[in-house]
């Protein structure tokens, strides 16, 4: 894939990405790693790179896969084609405010993009608590025992995420913190599991 490909693939993710960068995952999914540019594995480690990393999540993503694939210049080229859409968009409103502010079209395709966005919204989130959570098994045939149910979950995350989301909230450490902790949790259990 050349870098201009690339570049324009982001232009479209940053074009309609509508309700943020959660919704940029579903676009990204579909047209970076259905295509086969990079693998589903290396996609889910570049969105919790992202996700641990300050600024927009979608800024982040294609900073980081462009990167990826063509060093500093791809990262820069790919992040410059994420923002554009956002940067024009805006100046276009910005200059109509006072129309689009009071008329019934964008009231309503607002109104309608609400629960569009919410089901973009669910679909990576989802997608993120199967790939952590749970290891699919070949065959259903596996879910008639026992042990084929207890190997269907991956203990050690679903306890680390039971863990931290208790110390976020029980102990109001700063998220960075438990982010830091996560990392280091996910660095020690990937050197002695992995």
């Amino acid at each position: 894939m050349s870098l201009l490909y690339l570049a324009f693939t982001f232009f479209y993710i940053g074009l309609f990405t509508i309700g943020g960068g959660m919704v940029a995952i579903t676009l990204m999914q579909q047209t970076i790693v259905d295509t086969g540019i990079i693998s589903q594995d290396l996609f889910f480690n570049m969105v919790a790179i992202s996700e641990s990393t300050p600024g927009p999540l979608g800024i982040n993503m294609a900073t980081y896969i462009g990167y990826n694939q063509y060093g500093v210049i791809g990262g820069m080229v790919c992040t410059f084609a994420e923002a554009l859409p956002s940067v024009i968009i805006i100046m276009i409103i910005a200059k109509m405010l006072k129309k689009f502010n009071k008329s019934p079209y964008v009231k309503g395709s607002l109104a309608f993009l609400r629960p569009i966005t919410t089901g973009l919204v669910l679909v990576p989130l989802v997608q993120i608590i199967c790939m952590t959570l749970i290891k699919l098994p070949d065959s259903i045939a596996v879910l008639t025992t026992f042990a084929g149910w207890k190997d269907l979950f991956e203990w050690i995350n679903i306890a680390a995420y039971a863990v931290f989301t208790f110390i976020l909230f029980k102990f109001k450490l700063h998220p960075i913190v438990v982010i830091l902790i996560g990392a280091v949790f996910g660095i020690v259990t990937g050197y002695y599991l992995g």
